[in-house]
Formats: structure tokens, sequence, C-alpha cells
């Protein structure tokens, strides 16, 4: 035998493993107890007040971005043919002869596809300081250098070549990178800083390019 219970338009049931519990936002709280052959279901009417939002809504846990990535390019005409730029960029130890914030470059001697490289430099008032472990990509021989991370700072980049005539050329420089946390704070203003220097190095790479061509 069963009991009945009467159940007003604004109550709400969820059932639970075999037991059904009944919110009334109007009733005080009380039990009452159904039992049909195959189930045995409870009904708990709870004020209005004391019904909150699933746990999972008013989690204690830290929330975790998704870390932000920003791109830069540089681009500049230099008066090197196409080859000879690209035979300069593709020593990769002699980066920190032009590049402003890179330190070293060191090439693995048992996989000299893979190479070590070292940021060493002061913005923002802040020692900033990183390194990294690269792979080059395999490259198109006077026209692309393209390369990737694998430890170390998250940051991919290539740089292009494009022939303006026998003499002259374009570069294009593109480094994408993720910001790191220490740099969060001035993620906006990081991006054209980054751009600047970029074209620094690379008009340090034309007079370098150019010495270089001059004496091969």
């Amino acid at each position: 035998m069963s009991s009945s219970l009467a159940i007003s338009s604004s109550s709400l049931v969820f059932p639970t493993n075999g037991n059904a519990i009944l919110f009334n936002a109007i009733s005080s709280c009380r039990i009452s107890s159904l039992k049909p052959p195959s189930l045995n279901s409870i009904f708990i009417t709870i004020p209005c007040g004391s019904f909150k939002k699933a746990s999972f809504f008013t989690s204690s846990r830290p929330f975790s971005p998704v870390m932000e990535w920003q791109d830069c390019t540089a681009k500049m005409e230099i008066d090197v043919p196409a080859s000879v730029a690209y035979k300069c960029y593709s020593d990769r130890e002699a980066i920190p002869n032009w590049m402003p914030f890179i330190s070293s470059v060191q090439v693995l001697e048992d996989k000299p596809d893979l190479s070590r490289w070292s940021l060493k430099y002061k913005a923002f008032g802040r020692d900033i300081e990183y390194s990294w472990l690269a792979r080059n990509m395999q490259p198109i021989p006077n026209q692309k250098i393209h390369w990737r991370s694998l430890e170390g700072l998250p940051n991919r980049g290539a740089v292009r070549f494009y022939p303006k005539g026998p003499s002259s050329c374009l570069i294009e420089l593109t480094v994408s990178y993720e910001v790191p946390q220490l740099l969060a704070p001035v993620a906006s203003a990081l991006q054209p800083f980054l751009e600047n220097l970029l074209k620094s190095g690379l008009d340090r790479f034309a007079k370098y390019a150019k010495s270089s061509g001059s004496t091969r």
C-alpha cells in the first residue's frame, strides 16, 4: 500500500539512484515516504532559501587561462643578393652579432638541426632572461629558414628572402611566441616593443651581411 502526496506547481523533483528528491519553494521542511513495489522514493521539501546552485558553479579551484600567443613581423630591403643573405642568416651562432636580445646560440654538434638559445634583455623595469631548445625545420635554399622550439620558451618563426634584383633582396622576419607569465601585465606593449627590436636587428644584419658579402 502506498501513500500519496500533493505537489504544488512550484515544486521540482530530481531522481537520484532510485530515490526522488522534491524541492518545494514555499513549504517548510518535511519528509514523507512512497513505497511502490519496485521503488522507494523519498520526498524532501526544502525552503527556498536553502536551495543552492550545483557545486560546479561554486568551485574554489583556481581558473587557468589559456596563454596568449603573439606574432611579430619585421621587413627590410638590403643591398646584398638573396643567396648571401640566406647564407649569413643560416649561421645561427652568429645571430647574437646583430639581434640585440639574443645573447647566445649554440648548435648541438651531434644534432646540427638543434640549437640552444639564450635571451637576455632589460625592459619594462625587469631583467628578462629566457632560454629554449629549437629545431630548424627543412629549409628552402636561398628562400626560407624556419624553426620551432622544443622546450623552454615556446616560440616559432621564419625568415624569408625575396630577390629584388641581382644585388638586393627583401628580408621578412616573423616570430611567434607565447607571452611569458612574467610579462603578461605588459602584453599589450610587448608586441610593438619586440617588432622594433626585430627591425633594429635587421638593420644590423644588413650591415653584417654586406660586410660579409664583400669579404667572400
